[in-house]
């Protein structure tokens, strides 16, 4: 059927994908890098003369044995195709050893990030608070006093970057009905239902007023908090998130090609999950930050910011937070929206649900960029697979 999507003038009914169908399978096979064409988006321009070229070193990676939990030991490819991806990009020491497309992607194909947008919104802050524009020990109400009679009042900034406020937010990606719904809804994520009034990001805020501890306990993953850093990020500088992103990373940086963020009725992104880039990109994203934020004498992202991700998170609130399950035995913190796993040789990554991935190994100098179309929202099995084979890629190239 995924090879039918959105084929003919028009396409049959049970190949069209709608806001209604478009992150279920086999929908999300296409949709996912058709983003812009199902929700208004706005741009995230690139600079055509800044691209940062990137050397090819190919490796064959597909006959790499990985070994699967369980005992079981698949090959690089098979794992590949068992995982639905849709893009790949290995970098080693700043060149591209591996790459791979499929469901209709091509190198130049914006493909969503879902979560990792979180992600890259922590660098903007960090760009911003380096500059003296954002104070993130501030409470949110300093920037965004519209949430004071919400359940965010006494919340810092810090606590929105770090996921440990104490908000009642459920984030069941399954559920059909209550407040995360509504959240889609607002964000254009979601249709209405007939009579149901339009409603906006912004002011889907003011219906979250519970609280089931005070802010700054244990890691609380909830989109909720990224999208409103994203509204504390514009008004503290002023500007469009899309337009910072761009000035600030996408444009220094050296990214090949425009990418784009969905936004609500009014405009307001969807910082929590709505960036789409290409593979190529997202992997010039990790080796920015391999290379500590700076492009050659250039310094994009403050190196005390990476350094801070990489080294300054709660372990205690991790290992009280409910994504313990998902990454057993690993020794693991969350700062500034990134996932730091702790070693010798520490991981550094984004995650989004349906198989995004971006794994920086600062270390051994290895970037692992991945786009999926899985039909699951976030899979354990899946989850530990594709730790599994980033360990296999990891082995292999240090």
């Amino acid at each position: 059927m995924a090879a039918r999507l959105m084929e003919g003038f028009p396409p049959a009914t049970q190949d069209q994908v709608t806001l209604a169908n478009w992150r279920q399978s086999p929908f999300n096979h296409w949709a996912f890098h058709h983003v812009r064409e199902i929700i208004p988006t706005a741009d995230i321009p690139h600079d055509p003369a800044r691209v940062r070229e990137l050397k090819s070193a190919p490796q064959d990676l597909d006959r790499l044995p990985v070994a699967m939990p369980g005992g079981k030991s698949v090959p690089f490819s098979q794992f590949l195709t068992d995982s639905s991806t849709d893009g790949i990009v290995v970098l080693h020491k700043g060149a591209v050893i591996f790459e791979r497309y499929g469901h209709g992607m091509t190198e130049r194909s914006p493909h969503i990030l879902m979560s990792v947008s979180k992600s890259m919104l922590g660098l903007v802050a960090g760009v911003l608070a380096g500059q003296g524009v954002l104070d993130v020990e501030r409470p949110v109400t300093h920037y965004v006093p519209e949430v004071a009679r919400t359940a965010y009042t006494g919340a810092t900034v810090r606590h929105l970057l770090d996921m440990r406020t104490g908000l009642v937010f459920d984030e069941n990606y399954l559920a059909t009905s209550g407040p995360i719904v509504a959240y889609r809804k607002s964000t254009n994520w979601n249709p209405l239902e007939p009579g149901e009034t339009p409603t906006d990001l912004r002011s889907f805020y003011s219906n979250l007023t519970e609280a089931d501890q005070p802010h700054g306990g244990r890691f609380h993953y909830i989109s909720v908090n990224t999208d409103l850093l994203g509204w504390v990020v514009e008004r503290a500088a002023g500007r469009r998130f899309a337009d910072l992103m761009s000035e600030l990373i996408w444009q220094p940086m050296g990214a090949a090609e425009s990418a784009y963020i969905t936004v609500d009725r009014l405009g307001a992104p969807r910082c929590a999950g709505g960036m789409c880039t290409t593979t190529r990109d997202l992997a010039r994203i990790g080796q920015l930050i391999l290379e500590r934020g700076a492009r050659g004498s250039k310094q994009i992202i403050p190196e005390s910011w990476i350094a801070d991700i990489l080294e300054n998170g709660d372990t205690d609130a991790w290992n009280a937070g409910s994504f313990v399950e998902f990454f057993p035995g690993a020794t693991m913190h969350y700062r500034a929206k990134w996932y730091v796993e702790r070693g010798r040789a520490p991981l550094l990554s984004g995650l989004g649900i349906h198989g995004q991935n971006l794994f920086i190994d600062p270390v051994n100098q290895i970037v692992i960029a991945k786009f999926s179309s899985q039909a699951p929202p976030l899979d354990a099995g899946l989850i530990a697979a594709t730790g599994a084979a980033v360990s296999a890629v990891r082995k292999a190239l240090s």
